[in-house]
């Protein structure tokens, strides 16, 4: 019992925990670029979020079962967090292609609203609608945009959440 309730220290939960922390270091960041530093993210980048979104509560309960000696769920849900990231990372490649120019973004990151019919709504709406394209970079760092840089995170917490459920495999 007592060696139950000691802290798994094994590479499967440090590799879940490393991913884990990954996970919300980004989603993390994302927001405090969009609410401290004011890059207000395009729909493509709302739906690169989802992953992050689904896979923290998901990872927190990958490392659970594994702690508490759960294989089969621990293994399953770590290989979903992987899939997810690497959907993420196509996503994110697509989105930055279309910054690139290398391929047309959706149409629904053009900028176009539904309009309003009474000439004053109108202008109120003009006013106060922000457009964020999704095929312009607001910012690139290190020559990569948001979308670049998604890639990257989605990719390396893919990996690790690989090596945690293969680890979780290797364990039992």
């Amino acid at each position: 019992m007592a060696e139950r309730m000691a802290v798994d220290r094994s590479l499967a939960y440090q590799s879940g925990s490393t991913a884990l922390f990954l996970a919300a270091a980004s989603i993390l960041v994302a927001l405090g670029f969009q609410y401290i530093g004011g890059y207000y993210p395009c729909p493509l980048c709302f739906m690169q979020r989802y992953a992050y979104y689904v896979a923290i509560p998901a990872l927190f309960a990958a490392l659970a079962l594994s702690s508490g000696g759960e294989r089969n769920g621990a293994m399953l849900l770590f290989g979903l967090v992987a899939l997810a990231f690497l959907a993420n990372a196509g996503l994110g490649i697509y989105h930055a292609g279309a910054e690139w120019k290398f391929w047309p973004g959706p149409d629904t990151c053009a900028g176009a609203q539904a309009v309003s019919t009474a000439a004053d709504s109108l202008i109120k709406e003009l006013e106060t609608t922000r457009v964020v394209r999704c095929d312009e970079a607001s910012i690139r760092i290190f020559g990569l945009s948001f979308a670049g840089w998604n890639v990257i995170a989605s990719l390396v917490i893919a990996g690790i959440s690989v090596r945690a459920a293969t680890a979780v495999r290797e364990r039992f």
